[in-house]
Order: C-alpha cells, then sequence, then structure tokens
C-alpha cells in the first residue's frame, strides 16, 4: 500500500535531547573507522536523525524493514561541540511514487538547547511497500 500523500508537509514532534559527549563521539568515530581524536564526524547527528526517522515511521505504521536509506546531506549552520543538547524536528518534504515504491524525502532541522539551529539533515528513504 503507498504511503499517503497528505504526509507531504507534515512535522512531527520533536525528538527527546541527545547530549554530544566525548563518549558518544569516540564510539560514533569508531564505529565508521575513523580516528577517535575528539573530533565530531560531520555526520554525528545521525544518530538522533535515526531517532526522529524511527518515531516517524512508527507513527505512520510504515514498517522500517521495507526501507531502503537512498542518500542523506547534512548543512551546517555552526559546527557541533561536545556538550551540546539536541533536539530533531522530522518534516515530510516530499513523496513521489516510482517503480512501484514510494520515495519520501524527509527534512529535520537540528536546535541546541537554546532553540538555535545547528544544522539541518535531508534524507531520501525508499520503501518497498507490502510483500
Amino acid at each position: 500500500m503507498p504511503v499517503d500523500q497528505s504526509l507531504v508537509g507534515r512535522t512531527f514532534p520533536a525528538t527527546g535531547p541527545l547530549t554530544v559527549t566525548s563518549e558518544g563521539v569516540r564510539a560514533f568515530a569508531e564505529s565508521l573507522g575513523a580516528p577517535a581524536d575528539g573530533a565530531i564526524p560531520p555526520t554525528f547527528p545521525i544518530v538522533l536523525a535515526f531517532r526522529a526517522m524511527n518515531e516517524f515511521l512508527e507513527a505512520e505504521q510504515v514498517d522500517l524493514h521495507r526501507i531502503v536509506h537512498g542518500e542523506q546531506r547534512f548543512a551546517y549552520v555552526r559546527p557541533l561541540a561536545v556538550g551540546d543538547e539536541l533536539t530533531a524536528t522530522l518534516t515530510v518534504a516530499g513523496l513521489r511514487q516510482l517503480g512501484g515504491a514510494d520515495v519520501i524525502t524527509t527534512t529535520s532541522e537540528f536546535v541546541d538547547a537554546a532553540g538555535e539551529l545547528v544544522c539541518t539533515a535531508r534524507a531520501t528513504l525508499v520503501h518497498g511497500g507490502a510483500a
């Protein structure tokens, strides 16, 4: 069953906060095979973006196991810093059908504890539909 077109433009509730810690950065860097030198990898917000995506998929009863992650981009307003407390708000930016699959575009805005925008993520998800 195709994903409902009325989702386009819908914004989902913000995630709970994620605090950027040295330990979290080190574990993330190591999982990438990158040096654990304290530098925050530019893809680190995927940790919170994945939480926002899962909350969206659960709310809309879309099976995660039918999703292929097609693309991910990050645009920064400022660099992340250890100690930042971030929340993410996901919006469905686009939806189209292609070859029997739903291609869902989402944007997630990451804000700090003061409500200031830190970065925006744009993702493309391909949903294979029911088997």
